[in-house]
């Protein structure tokens, strides 16, 4: 055995085979797997290994894609062929216009892909599926690659031609600790020796905390018992001549594929039940759970329902294995937060149908810093301090009860809730506030008008549309107040403190004392890293503000690339919280309560001061993400009902209204003003995603000569502003702009601008699109929609009514 690598990944599943070959395919050769047991001897020898294209965002669709591509090459190995049975088909069921609205979405997003789905009403799935009936089905979405693969060969495949190219695979053997050494470098411990390497991997399915607890991190994965049975030949589907489709059903919570000449079906019942919370057995490996049909009796009479040809078979075999979840159900495929070269690829709930694609995605973050697409969506860092086994475990419980009923535009579900609160979370409620949630924070996302009032999920604009216009209208002629939690806040201090900003934002970095500046990060690749509001704190540190979800994300880059700087980097996210007061009476409001002059002239925009709020201690900036005259004050959380309190009381004889997060969405697109991993993305440099002002070239900075070979090539993109022709829905992310029936770009934010009386969308589009006065069209729910580009901001283009 090696006693020094560059890499070692943990766990012989399809995680770990699937890290190691395409490892070696990005040109780390010098790698090697360590696995407890045999390959795939955890949750990937049970699997009931499907694979589709089918996935709730671009990034998912495109590394689907790559396992498809990738398991029909080596279905195709005439050396070592994989068994895979390719393009059967499958179907996505449904009854109600809001689940087929939600695949004809899915639709228009994976077209961006190079990803055909075809939307079908009820009678062409049953023509397609002869074992179904149409009762209660109004449609279904249709994946011409769906198909299912052999768990175990695939990841003899991968291992084999990793094996091939220079990797190595240590079967039986046990990792016993990990050690992380002065230069970042790690020690894995095991049976039979000690690795030294650059990059550790953890990629242990169902015994991922096993490893975890060996670097003192828990990862926020539990697991949950799965069943499925194979049933005896059916008589329709031999008599059929070719394979059945697969078949995935939100109405009954059951999935069934073809076995041989009969039916291999899987249930996701409401009893459900996790396992493994309690630790688990060392001599658990190739093993299974203890039947438990009993608890399927619900879902089973469902598919008996739906599929009558079920009720005359018998079964041949019944699976009862652990399958791992995460909070929201996506893997989790990158950094391990907090620590230095150390990677994760966990929560494969679906590992098989994904694994390919997961395994590539890392290898590239490892070898390169970033991959093709951004992930995000899938990075360990986007749940923080709450991401609790407890909280996964509650999380998991709601997924695997909802395993094929997608989450709506602004569903946010029950489990799990009120993980991050502040003094103001019942305040609110009692005000009416309805809450979404941002990294774990109870944020208000409008205030009802009446204790039983509800919307009706879907993708159209639903009945809190005029509830939020109300609450931009206080905004813009009045004056509103919000509160902002979870923001991101790290005190940058000592005698570097700009020198080092100044390195690693890409345009000039305000220095002077009292002054707040916007500034952008770019990664290795001189692509859109991150977004940061600057603040000079008089006589104080140095504030970097950022979004709440970028939390861990934020602090592992600026913590990566503070070496040789006289810098000191501490998070201040959980000590304070935000009250924004915006509107043109916001002075007013302000000045009731703080004895300091707010005036424009010794207090303009874009200025910081310390004051009081009543007599809360705050930090009070002049920015505004509303377009209105606004202020951000920062208070400490101890502090935070007293100003709250002081602020509302005040604003009383101004007209002041709550207003919540839906109310901000469509305020700063009307501004122009752009989100973090929804406009703001690793794909994309700042020249194509419209930062050309935010962009110093005659200054050095991260990401700047990877930028340099970028303008040499030429922009691919351009990030535009739309106006979109339609009333009815906005333009959700990931919908495709079509041009003469070819895809010509992709929407990264819609909403309705309420005081425009606009429906506005963000694009990437082809460079030749990008023109204000150019007409596209936009493929929302399935119905081709004009749109023209337009100048970006057309509320207050000029920006005056912040200056005041």
């Amino acid at each position: 055995m090696k006693t020094q690598t560059r890499a070692v990944v943990i766990g012989g599943g399809i995680a770990g085979c699937s890290t190691l070959y395409h490892l070696t395919q990005e040109g780390w050769t010098d790698v090697v797997l360590v696995e407890r047991d045999e390959l795939t001897s955890g949750t990937t020898w049970h699997s009931a290994a499907q694979v589709t294209n089918f996935g709730m965002n671009q990034t998912m669709v495109g590394l689907k894609t790559h396992s498809i591509n990738l398991y029909q090459e080596l279905r195709d190995d005439p050396d070592y062929p994989v068994q895979y049975n390719h393009g059967d088909g499958g179907i996505r069921l449904a009854n109600t216009e809001a689940q087929m609205d939600g695949y004809r979405h899915f639709a228009s997003m994976a077209r961006g892909m190079g990803v055909e789905f075809e939307v079908l009403d009820a009678a062409e799935c049953a023509r397609r599926h002869p074992l179904i009936s149409t009762d209660n089905l109004l449609g279904g979405l249709w994946d011409g690659n769906d198909g299912d693969i052999d768990p175990a060969s695939l990841c003899q495949a991968l291992a084999r031609r990793a094996r091939k190219a220079g990797a190595e695979v240590y079967r039986q053997t046990d990792v016993t600790g990990l050690t992380q050494l002065k230069h970042d470098s790690w020690i894995v411990h095991t049976n039979k020796g000690d690795i030294a390497c650059e990059v550790v991997v953890n990629a242990c399915g169902y015994r991922v905390n096993e490893v975890g607890a060996m670097m003192g991190v828990e990862h926020p994965v539990t697991s949950m018992e799965h069943q499925y049975f194979v049933t005896d030949e059916i008589p329709g589907i031999v008599e059929a001549g070719h394979r059945m489709p697969l078949l995935r059903c939100p109405i009954s919570d059951y999935y069934c594929r073809q076995e041989k000449n009969g039916l291999l079906l899987g249930f996701y019942e409401q009893d459900c039940k996790t396992w493994g919370m309690d630790g688990i057995s060392p001599d658990f490996s190739n093993d299974l759970c203890p039947d438990d049909l009993d608890r399927i009796t619900d879902v089973l009479e469902g598919a008996f329902e739906r599929m009558p040809a079920l009720m005359e078979v018998g079964i041949k075999n019944v699976v009862n294995g652990p399958i791992t979840y995460t909070i929201d159900g996506a893997p989790l495929v990158g950094p391990i937060p907090g620590k230095r070269n150390a990677f994760c690829i966990i929560g494969l709930r679906a590992g098989l149908g994904e694994g390919g694609g997961h395994g590539w995605l890392l290898a590239q973050q490892i070898v390169h810093g970033e991959a093709c697409y951004d992930t995000w969506v899938i990075d360990p860092r986007r749940f923080t301090g709450h991401a609790t086994v407890e909280l996964t475990a509650l999380k998991a419980i709601e997924d695997y009860q909802n395993e094929f009923r997608f989450h709506f535009p602004n569903e946010h579900r029950p489990a799990g809730r009120f993980a991050k609160t502040t003094a103001l979370t019942p305040v609110l409620a009692a005000e009416g506030a309805e809450f979404t949630v941002i990294n774990g924070w109870e944020r208000a996302e409008y205030f009802k008008p009446t204790p039983d009032f509800e919307v009706t999920h879907g993708f159209h604009f639903d009945e809190a549309f005029e509830v939020v216009a109300g609450e931009v209208a206080a905004v813009q002629n009045a004056v509103g107040l919000a509160e902002v939690n979870g923001f991101n806040r790290i005190e940058i201090a000592g005698p570097d403190a700009h020198a080092f900003l100044d390195h690693v934002i890409c345009g000039r970095v305000t220095k002077k004392a009292g002054r707040v500046g916007l500034g952008y990060l770019l990664n290795d690749h001189g692509c859109v890293k991150a977004e940061a509001t600057v603040a000079n704190i008089p006589d104080g540190p140095v504030w970097y503000g950022s979004a709440a979800a970028s939390e861990w994300h934020d602090m592992d880059w600026l913590s990566a690339h503070a070496d040789g700087f006289d810098v000191s980097l501490r998070s201040l996210t959980n000590d304070y919280t935000i009250l924004v007061l915006a509107g043109p009476k916001a002075r007013d409001v302000l000045s009731a309560v703080s004895r300091a002059d707010w005036s424009a002239s010794a207090f303009p925009w874009l200025s910081v001061r310390r004051a009081y709020i009543g007599i809360a201690p705050a930090v009070v900036m002049s920015v505004s993400f509303s377009g209105e005259l606004a202020y951000e004050i920062h208070v400490p959380n101890a502090n935070l009902y007293s100003a709250y309190h002081a602020l509302r009381g005040a604003g009383e004889a101004h007209g002041l209204r709550l207003f919540g997060a839906r109310a901000v969405e469509s305020m700063r697109m009307e501004k122009g003003y752009l989100h973090w991993k929804s406009d703001l993305i690793t794909e994309f440099d700042p020249f194509e995603t419209a930062l050309d002002r935010f962009v110093k070239m005659d200054k050095d900075f991260v990401g700047k000569a990877a930028l340099e070979a970028r303008q040499a090539k030429g922009v691919g993109a351009k990030l535009v502003s739309l106006k979109v022709d339609i009333d009815t829905a906005p333009a959700h992310p990931g919908a495709s702009l079509m041009q003469g029936g070819e895809v010509v770009g992709t929407v990264t934010s819609g909403d309705w601008g309420h005081r425009l009386g606009m429906n506005i969308a963000y694009a990437f589009v082809r460079p030749d699109l990008a023109t204000p006065g150019t007409r596209t069209q936009i493929d929302i729910l399935g119905q081709l929609v004009d749109a023209e580009v337009i100048t970006p901001g057309p509320y207050d283009p000029e920006t005056r009514l912040p200056r005041g």
